[in-house]
């Protein structure tokens, strides 16, 4: 009897919390809608009754509505922006019938009069000039007849597909929020809708053979011949969703917490299973949320591809290392939660996004902890031979959230958790500050109290579902569950991208005690936790606060041979190589040397050096297998090395590569980053012929300060170093074999996908010569699809006594005396690897008598393109040689721009040489451009990240 008297209070408590909560919002808008599918012009037509709520203390004059639909209306909006910054091209290549658009037809007040109405610059944001204004605590009821363009989902998820299925999100105007100030959003693709609370009534008119899943309550359908009527319902909501589809996936789960309506799954999980699943993941989220208040929940595999779990769980399924109940609850988890508290928490979730990340988070890394605690990060793979040995195997799953914060951080592209969703990086809205917040709120309960965390989350919950709130309310909550000054969770963790990071700096025994000297070397203060170990077993714990810069602390010795900070790894520390001191003497206190296979995460324990085998070629060298010898981490560090010794097959001889780096990071925005390295290289440059190359060298770089931007700028400076040898018998080399140059470059870039800017000063200095260049490049996508490509180059010699063209400018293929290119065969003169080209100084691809100017040479090279990635091009220019007149040079031709600067190929047409295309042998006037460095083809896939 007392379970369920237990039950009956919880019961009437949470309808007693809900029931103060409904009220206290009970004046929200009211929205009704008539909606009709076209499915043939991919149309809705929209018929909206709206009555507004002034719930501000202000009159107001003016609405302003959001129109996300109409976000897809041109290559101009911001979300199109968006689009382009992350190296998506599809939304400005496509048709205007395929992005859609809003057509507003009238807008009318509740005396029939006409409002006046007008779009803000952004597209997606409707403007109502009010024939009467609202006074605090008024209604004003509009009529809004318009009709819904629907994009394709090739774009985004949202739209339509070929398959005759819809998934809509935001498709209707929704009231922007006032709280004393507008709040407009535009749609960035972020899933951040901020709107205010309405009670929506839904008619929606679609053909009969499709199925309607929805966030709303079906409250009736109708059939009336090839069509239906459905009628939808939504209380204290934000926005409808709805799925519309021919086939149905769904399933609906009726468990004792919640009604749940999904279609996620995961291979050969069978449906038992699957509902075993669901009914346990429901009944966590119910023992720590408490009930969902709506009717269903829906979660759905469209939401989840949103924003699905990052990490290994986004491998293929067949390479997979969980078990496929642990796959399925993670993935049913994340989504629960993420509609959980979409469809119930009304934060602003543009500022305040970081709330529910680490809500969802926090509660995703329980989770495991509870039901899962033995999960390990690499899953199954953690006893395979191979995998075994790694840091990685050994490392909890929930150890991933720190570490890929840290990623960020290591980068030096972290930013605060308060910073605007649409202002973070990809990698950090999608996956570094989210991580972030949830580890931050692990780390606060494994300070404060895991209870008192989980009571804290509960408690927000209950007091502030279906109203409005902020995130003070939730650190207000966090602060008064709690026993202990958590301050700097809010003042640091939270509102800096400030790095935690201690070490200890002394250990002394002191009779039966230990006197231990902690320094903080970031001067973020924050608790900071440190374990004994005896033979790896714990035996002391302990947490640190205070700490501004140096303390020292005193605490029994307990048998520990060893001190080590963070041990558990649950405080997000920027650096943990420095964590630990062992009390067993001077030779006990060095690390070991660890040599294994492929790089991995840190393993503060040792001093890590990894190996892996490469191969590279070159026509001389042959394929030439390497092994590499680094220390570079999955996370970076500030001192890097990475030595490859190779063998050539065709030259039988020892050939490879060596380079040290230091990287120092000084601020946030603007001159932000030094590098010191030395390099050096030996390989063949033609047969029996070797060079070596050794360069010291130094650059500093320079970024604005909006991080998503790709401007950046940098001066660099070297002294290259080249000693070269052949073979006797050989003919001699035209210049000295041994030559120094001192070379400084300032640059500045700008990439994207519809612009992209380049240029550089460069000046070089050697004893025979000196000379300066410029070069520009700019391309640009118009609206029309058309891409024009641009460079431009002038380069001059400010002396030059060399009676040989090696140090001179080229037309086509530089000389490359510095080695700084990937060439395949850098001294053939004829045949295939002779085609290759780098676009460098004149730039030009025909191969034209006389190509090198030893005075000076301006060049500009241009392609349009014609269809897709056929392009015509065309390069004129100016060569001068000493002694000689000015000679004007030009060619043109037919571009292949597959992969620009990694995969192109020209057909020459016409040039100084006549027409090409006639000429004999033309297949050896075709040249190429081709990058095999595996490292500079993951620019492609990263670039859009970071």
């Amino acid at each position: 009897m007392r379970v369920k008297k237990s039950n009956f209070l919880i019961a009437m408590l949470n309808f007693t919390v809900c029931f103060l909560a409904c009220s206290k919002v009970s004046c929200q808008h009211y929205n009704k809608i008539t909606a009709k599918l076209n499915e043939a012009h991919k149309t809705l037509n929209i018929i909206q009754e709206f009555k507004f709520h002034n719930s501000s203390k202000d009159t107001l004059s003016v609405l302003y509505f959001n129109d996300w639909a109409n976000a897809y209306s041109n290559k101009d909006t911001p979300l199109a922006k968006r689009f382009e910054e992350e190296f998506k091209k599809n939304f400005h290549l496509a048709k205007d019938e395929e992005r859609g658009h809003t057509k507003i037809y009238s807008i009318i007040d509740e005396k029939f009069s006409i409002v006046n109405w007008e779009r803000t610059p952004e597209h997606d944001i409707l403007k109502l000039e009010l024939n009467k204004p609202i006074a605090p605590d008024d209604y004003a009821t509009f009529s809004l007849t318009y009709q819904v363009k629907l994009p394709q989902n090739k774009f985004t998820l949202f739209g339509y597909n070929n398959k005759g299925e819809y998934y809509l999100k935001d498709w209707y105007l929704t009231p922007a929020v006032y709280d004393g100030s507008w709040h407009l959003y535009s749609n960035k693709d972020l899933e951040d809708l901020y709107t205010g609370i309405t009670n929506t009534d839904i008619m929606l008119t679609l053909p009969s053979n499709l199925l309607v899943i929805s966030n709303f309550e079906k409250e009736n359908e109708i059939r009336k011949d090839s069509l239906k009527e459905v009628n939808l319902r939504g209380d204290y909501r934000k926005s409808c969703s709805l799925i519309l589809s021919p086939i149905s996936y769904f399933t609906k789960h009726i468990t004792d917490y919640a009604t749940v309506v999904t279609d996620i799954n995961v291979s050969k999980f069978d449906e038992i299973s699957r509902t075993i699943a669901i009914d346990k993941v429901s009944e966590y989220i119910y023992k720590h949320l408490g009930s969902y208040p709506h009717t269903e929940l829906v979660v759905s595999t469209i939401d989840y591809n949103k924003d699905p779990l990052y990490g290994l769980n986004q491998l293929p399924s067949f390479i997979r290392p969980y078990d496929n109940q642990f796959q399925f609850e993670l993935k049913y988890l994340k989504t629960a939660l993420s509609n959980f508290f979409n469809e119930t928490l009304f934060l602003d979730p543009r500022k305040e996004r970081w709330v529910t990340d680490a809500l969802i988070n926090y509660m995703m890394i329980s989770y495991v902890e509870e039901n899962y605690p033995n999960q390990t990060l690499l899953g199954k793979l953690s006893n395979i031979w191979g995998f075994k040995n790694f840091n990685l195997a050994k490392m909890e799953f929930a150890e991933q959230y720190p570490i890929l914060y840290m990623y960020a951080a290591r980068k030096n592209i972290d930013q605060p958790l308060i910073t605007s969703n649409d202002s973070l990086l990809k990698y950090n809205q999608k996956i570094g500050n989210r991580y972030k917040a949830g580890a931050g709120l692990s780390f606060l309960a494994n300070y404060v109290g895991k209870e008192k965390v989980d009571e804290s989350i509960k408690d927000f919950y209950a007091n502030y579902k279906l109203r409005p709130v902020s995130s003070q309310d939730f650190e207000r909550i966090l602060a008064n569950n709690v026993d202990k000054d958590i301050s700097w969770f809010l003042d640091e963790y939270v509102t800096t991208n400030e790095r935690i990071d201690f070490k200890i700096k002394k250990v002394l025994k002191v009779g039966d005690s230990l006197s231990v000297t902690l320094k903080n070397k970031s001067g973020t203060n924050v608790p900071i936790s440190m374990f004994g170990l005896q033979k790896d077993s714990i035996v002391s714990k302990y947490w640190f606060t205070g700490i501004d810069s140096t303390k020292t602390f005193h605490i029994p010795q307990n048998g520990e041979d060893k001190l080590v900070l963070n041990y558990d790894q649950k405080i997000p520390e920027f650096n943990q190589r420095d964590n630990w001191k062992s009390l067993g003497g001077f030779l006990s206190s060095n690390k070991k040397l660890k040599f294994q296979f492929f790089k991995d995460t840190e393993d503060p324990f040792y001093n890590q050096i990894f190996y892996v085998p490469t191969v590279s070629f070159n026509i001389y060298d042959g394929i030439t297998p390497a092994m590499r010898i680094y220390n570079k981490t999955f996370l970076e560090r500030p001192f890097l090395f990475d030595i490859s010794p190779a063998y050539a097959f065709k030259e039988k001889s020892l050939v490879g590569s060596a380079g040290f780096k230091y990287r120092k990071y000084h601020n946030k925005t603007g001159f932000y980053l030094s590098n010191y390295s030395l390099n050096g290289s030996t390989y063949h440059f033609q047969e029996n012929s070797r060079y070596i190359s050794v360069t010291p060298s130094i650059s500093f770089g320079w970024r604005p300060d909006d991080f998503r931007s790709n401007k950046r700028d940098y001066l660099n400076i070297r002294y290259i170093n080249i000693y070269r040898s052949i073979a006797e018998g050989l003919e001699e080399l035209e210049t000295p074999p041994d030559y120094s140059v001192l070379n400084a470059r300032y640059g500045s870039s700008k990439s994207g996908i519809i612009d992209y800017y380049s240029w550089f000063a460069d000046a070089q200095y050697a004893g025979n010569f000196s000379k300066i260049a410029f070069n520009f490049e700019y391309r640009k996508l118009f609206a029309n699809n058309m891409q024009l490509n641009t460079r431009f180059f002038a380069g001059k010699f400010i002396s030059n006594t060399s009676d040989t063209d090696f140090y001179s400018f080229a037309l086509d293929r530089p000389t490359d005396y510095l080695f700084d290119y990937n060439y395949l065969g850098r001294s053939e003169s004829s045949g295939l690897y002779s085609q290759q080209i780098v676009i460098a100084e004149g730039g030009f691809k025909s191969k034209i008598d006389n190509p090198f100017a030893n005075d000076f040479l301006v060049t500009t090279n241009t392609s349009i393109s014609v269809w897709r990635w056929i392009e015509l091009y065309g390069d004129l220019g100016f060569t001068k040689n000493k002694n000689e007149n000015t000679r004007f040079v030009y060619d043109s031709g037919v571009r292949l721009n597959l992969v620009t600067d990694y995969f192109e190929l020209y057909f020459p047409l016409y040039s100084n040489n006549g027409w090409e295309v006639a000429q004999p042998d033309y297949s050896q006037k075709i040249r190429f451009i081709v990058t095999l460095s595996p490292r500079t083809l993951t620019r492609l896939i990263t670039r859009k990240w970071f």
